[in-house]
């Protein structure tokens, strides 16, 4: 198969290569099937053209796609523009995308859609995810209940459905935990590759970095541990089952 593109904006090493060891192991993948960029400290080879790829997947982040650019820290605004570069190929073609969490912002925002902290954040936490009627049947949701807990926690959110998106699943703290653009083009707002022990590594990576008082760290990671989260996996074997 053609290798899969995977985009990195974590600036932590240890949450970067856990996420990274998440897909591919969630993914069924080796890493010699994927072509790893850390895109807060590496260039994109000039000429990468997406098409090149069975598919794209990027990852979550620290950073948020709403801050002002003064805001944001020099290697979260350097990886938050690479992935931007990208996006008017990946959506113009259609072509096999998978934002997870930080992604979903990333799709919306160059989509035109509204992505702020005005109302829909989540603490860290295991939501319930729901399918709506339009999510019934699609291919990255096969063999999914219609209803499963998956781990969130965001800053900003979706505010509104963006241009030319279908809304395939909900929760109550956050209408927009998973849309399609096109055909191809898909993003969560949970994490579907993390289980409890890789979010147990982000609540320590990310413990001051104002998701939860630090002191509460130790705390949610035992609610990981009690949570029982193992159905969004299956949204990244079925994306590389249907296109790797």
């Amino acid at each position: 198969m053609s290798r899969i593109l995977i985009l990195q904006l974590r600036p932590e090493t240890e949450a970067s290569d856990d996420e990274y060891t998440a897909f591919l192991a969630k993914g069924g993948l080796r890493a010699d099937q994927t072509h790893r960029l850390r895109l807060e400290s590496e260039t994109l080879p000039k000429g990468l053209d997406p098409r090149d790829y069975a598919g794209v997947i990027v990852g979550g982040g620290p950073g948020c796609v709403s801050d002002a650019p003064a805001d944001k820290r020099p290697e979260e605004a350097r990886a938050e523009a690479q992935i931007l570069s990208l996006m008017p190929a990946i959506t113009a073609h259609d072509l096999p995308f998978l934002g997870c969490c930080y992604g979903i912002g990333i799709l919306a925002h160059h989509l035109g859609g509204t992505v702020n902290k005005s109302q829909h954040g989540e603490p860290v936490s295991a939501v319930t995810c729901i399918t709506t009627p339009d999510g019934v049947g699609d291919p990255l949701l096969a063999d999914l209940p219609p209803q499963f807990s998956a781990f969130v926690g965001h800053k900003e959110a979706v505010q509104s459905l963006p241009p030319g998106c279908t809304h395939l699943l909900t929760s109550g703290p956050c209408p927009f935990q998973m849309i399609r653009h096109g055909a191809n083009v898909y993003a969560t707002q949970f994490h579907p590759e993390a289980d409890a022990d890789g979010f147990a590594t982000r609540i320590r990576a990310y413990k001051d970095r104002g998701y939860f008082p630090p002191d509460q760290a130790d705390a949610l990671i035992a609610m990981c541990h009690d949570s029982n989260v193992t159905w969004p996996e299956r949204i990244i074997a079925n994306f590389i089952r249907r296109y790797g």
